[in-house]
């Protein structure tokens, strides 16, 4: 993909050219670039998307709390609230992108999409996309790779890690890969997938990455959760028809200005923002005590 174009207008005029779907250059890009059959693409994605349907289900049946003890079976506890303020399928939307998240906070196996920390907003989006419209896996897997193609525009324009960029370039991307492959799932045309990349990344923009104690748990599972409800609702604006007024690459320009103008402490580094604050304070200083406590006795050896 890099060998054809760096940014989305590129890409869109190549697929006008070539009358190719959106995922075809991407899918050429893993041919070329990695020496792969597409067979092999094909086959990988399709046990890719299936790791992060366990996720989902591990993550709202089986018991997710963290050795910190900030993650405590939040999933399975939106999932069954008994008070509502969503829709069925917004709740299902939301617990599903916890679930999936709090796997990543347990040690337990997720894709990071682009990165562990934003590993639970495409399983959450496409999994209940999946589940709404009945669509096949086939689908769901071109979507995969709209969304690959996606995060290496903005990889190579801004940043997809929160140390460089903050959690708008994290969990940021994630939601703007998952709204573009909403789009494209629902039949949207090109210029529908990269507004709702656009859209997204306008309600992202300028979010700090501010884990407490430096683990990727607060407030990034809830972050997950807020960002794979963006996703769906910029997938809905931008198939509607909205107009997000800022072409897509210049919103990523904006993602990468932003970040690179970001002071240092709120950039993974828990010296900032919520991992500043009294409670955070405490939780690390009982996370640090706890390590020390599971270090082998050096009397033993």
């Amino acid at each position: 993909m890099s060998l054809l174009f760096t940014d989305f207008k590129s890409w869109q005029q190549h697929c006008a050219e070539t009358g190719e779907p959106l995922y075809q250059p991407v899918l050429e890009y893993e041919i070329e670039q990695k020496d792969r059959t597409e067979e092999f693409i094909w086959e990988n994605i399709a046990k890719a998307y299936d790791v992060m349907k366990d996720a989902v289900k591990t993550g709202l049946s089986e018991d997710m709390r963290s050795r910190s003890g900030m993650v405590n079976n939040g999933a399975k506890k939106v999932a069954k609230s008994p008070v509502t303020v969503l829709s069925p399928e917004f709740q299902m939307l939301v617990s599903r992108a916890l679930g999936a998240k709090e796997v990543n906070s347990c040690m337990g196996r997720v894709v990071a999409a682009p990165t562990a920390g934003a590993s639970g907003i495409l399983p959450g989006t496409l999994t209940t996309l999946q589940e709404l419209h009945g669509l096949e896996d086939r689908k769901i897997h071109e979507a995969l790779l709209v969304a690959a193609g996606i995060a290496l525009i903005i990889e190579q324009n801004a940043s997809l890690a929160g140390a460089v960029g903050g959690c708008q370039a994290e969990t940021g991307s994630a939601a703007a890969m998952a709204a573009g492959g909403i789009v494209y799932c629902l039949g949207g045309t090109v210029d529908q997938v990269f507004n709702a990349v656009a859209i997204t990344i306008q309600c992202m923009l300028g979010l700090v990455c501010d884990p407490v104690a430096g683990l990727v748990e607060v407030p990034c599972i809830v972050r997950n959760a807020s960002a794979a409800a963006i996703a769906f609702s910029s997938a809905q604006l931008a198939i509607a028809g909205v107009d997000p007024v800022i072409p897509v690459d210049q919103c990523v320009a904006a993602l990468g200005e932003v970040g690179e103008s970001m002071e240092r402490k709120y950039k993974e580094t828990a010296e900032g923002g919520l991992a500043n604050t009294p409670r955070a304070r405490e939780i690390e200083n009982f996370v640090l005590v706890q390590d020390v406590e599971i270090l082998p006795d050096e009397d033993e050896h």
